[in-house]
């Protein structure tokens, strides 16, 4: 592949190592062209096609420094890896699109696989997985700004409300401040939020159909209005009450990858019921399938939708 990628309408030709060696020159000799390639890209008319649903592929855990899947601490590590299954996930019929940081969405825009999709930026990722600072997640990647100035569809925020932890409050007057922004522009705001602890030095995730309520209540006041704001949230126990708690539509996140996949696939299923509950946003279970088939697991995802 030469370096001029984009214009091969072909993002799968050549070797992996050539697909890398193209980005890596792009990037040394004209980093200009990520943001002609930005200017350039045909957005959607619209965030929900005539389904009224919404699929999209996440990848922005490396950026946290959270690079295991399925019991491999290191799965994540391969840029030339997670680019593959990325492109395999993206062209597959029903896929509307991105969840990633500027790195990964910058190589999927030098790959020409976003036309016509959905991209959404990840902007708070500096609260790194396991570090003693987590909750404190400063806004390390993009801003509303960025977000719409590279003519991207939105924006996901991470917020993890620690009782315990100060650093809880400038994460939420940042995720407050970010949906304002984005608000502004006239931009998705997603927010993935959770209650939290940190248990044995680690930062844990409470998923009781309590904890998620009030997550979900805690999220839906954030910024000076709610009109752009969409939720990202998981799949748990009594998700009729859970989902209860607001309006806003809602975008059920896949997690882990799943020892028993066809439980995950059933859960969503029932939750894609709920009136709110308009799509998935899918990362690791679909990229790093334990059967190592994309295809499949993608497909196997869209069919809910």
């Amino acid at each position: 592949m030469s370096v001029e990628m984009r214009d091969t309408g072909d993002a799968r030709a050549g070797s992996r190592a050539g697909r890398i060696a193209a980005l890596a020159d792009r990037r040394a000799f004209r980093p200009e062209s990520i943001a002609e390639a930005a200017a350039e890209r045909g957005r959607r008319p619209a965030l929900l096609g005539e389904t009224g649903r919404l699929m999209l592929v996440a990848a922005d855990h490396p950026a946290r420094g959270a690079l295991a899947a399925g019991g491999d601490p290191l799965a994540m590590a391969d840029r030339g890896e997670l680019l593959d299954r990325l492109c395999t996930a993206l062209e597959r019929p029903g896929v509307d699109g991105v969840l990633a940081t500027p790195d990964v969405v910058e190589d999927l825009l030098l790959l020409g696989v976003l036309e016509g999709k959905t991209v959404i930026g990840s902007m708070n990722r500096g609260g790194l997985t396991g570090a003693s600072f987590e909750i404190d997640d400063r806004f390390t990647a993009y801003s509303a700004d960025a977000i719409a100035a590279s003519r991207l569809d939105g924006g996901k925020v991470l917020l993890r409300v620690d009782d315990d932890d100060p650093a809880t409050a400038r994460t939420l007057e940042s995720c407050a401040r970010a949906v304002s922004a984005l608000a502004g522009h006239g931009l998705m705001a997603m927010v993935e939020p959770f209650i939290a602890r940190r248990s044995g030095g680690r930062v844990r995730n409470d998923l009781s159909p309590e904890a998620m309520i009030r997550a979900i209540s805690i999220a839906s006041g954030l910024g000076a209005t709610s009109a752009h704001t969409w939720l990202k949230v998981p799949v748990v126990q009594d998700m009729a009450r859970v989902m209860a708690a607001s309006t806003l539509p809602a975008l059920l996140l896949g997690g882990e990858v799943a020892d028993d996949q066809r439980a995950a696939l059933d859960g969503w299923r029932r939750a894609m019921r709920l009136p709110t509950v308009r799509g998935l946003v899918v990362g690791r279970s679909l990229l790093y399938p334990a059967n190592g088939d994309v295809a499949g697991a993608v497909d196997a995802a869209v069919e809910i939708l």
